[in-house]
Parts: structure tokens; sequence; C-alpha cells
């Protein structure tokens, strides 16, 4: 069950500036490949602009308080915004988790196709998102 940094998402109510600025102030360009297809109708209908240095994307997403209350999720990632982890092991993560008695909201593919998703809080509360990359 290997974890590796994939991207970090800023919640915002100012899309299209984050993406200019992303852009054109920091340099980075959008990304060709392992771009998220969103499911527009199943929970979170915001807009998200993507970045990427090359190697991790910044996903800036337009803030949803309500996205949670919607998929009946108790952690909700587009309220404050998140940093993202991929594994190779979704199911062996989660049996980590259980055991060590950390609760998760299992968003499985309500909100990306492809990729099965949990969210859950660090101490401080911050959202922590570890996804699957899986086409079922």
């Amino acid at each position: 069950m290997k974890l590796h940094l994939h991207h970090i998402n800023l919640s915002t109510d100012k899309v299209a500036e984050m993406d200019v600025f992303y852009r054109d102030i920091m340099g980075l360009d959008v990304p060709t490949e392992d771009v998220p297809t969103l499911e527009k109708n199943r929970g979170y209908a915001g807009d998200v602009a993507f970045v990427s240095d090359g190697h991790i994307q910044t996903h800036l997403a337009q803030r949803d308080v309500q996205a949670g209350f919607r998929t009946g999720q108790i952690v909700n990632p587009v309220a404050r915004g998140h940093i993202a982890y991929r594994t190779d092991d979704l199911a062996a993560f989660k049996a980590h988790l259980e055991a060590k008695g950390i609760p998760y909201s299992d968003w499985g593919h309500a909100a990306v196709a492809g990729w099965h998703q949990i969210f859950f809080h660090d101490p401080d509360g911050n959202v922590i998102e570890v996804h699957e990359k899986r086409e079922d």
C-alpha cells in the first residue's frame, strides 16, 4: 500500500482568477495526462481548473459547503480544500485506517470517474484524500 502525493485542492470562489494566477504568475501548465473526469451530476457540480508543475497537480475547485450533505458524506473535501495521495491498494489503506480508529467518508466514484476516493481528517481538522485509480 504505497502512497504518493498526487494533488493539492484549493477551494475558492474565484476559479477563473485563480486559474490565471497559477498559470500566468506561478508558471504552471494545464496537465495533459491523468486529468480527472468530474461526475457533475452525482453530488459536486462546481467548476474546477487544473494546473501542474509537471509532477504534482493543483485542483482549483469551486467552494461548495453543501457537497457533503448532497452526497450523504460527513467529510466535505470542497469546503476548505484538501491534500490528496494516490495509493495502489485502497482496500489495504482503509483497513489500516480502521485498525487505527480513524473514521473516513467513502465517496467511491461520486466526484471523479475512475477514482475511488476516501476522505478523512488529520488531528488539526485538515481534509486528506486517498484515492485509487480504478475503472470499475
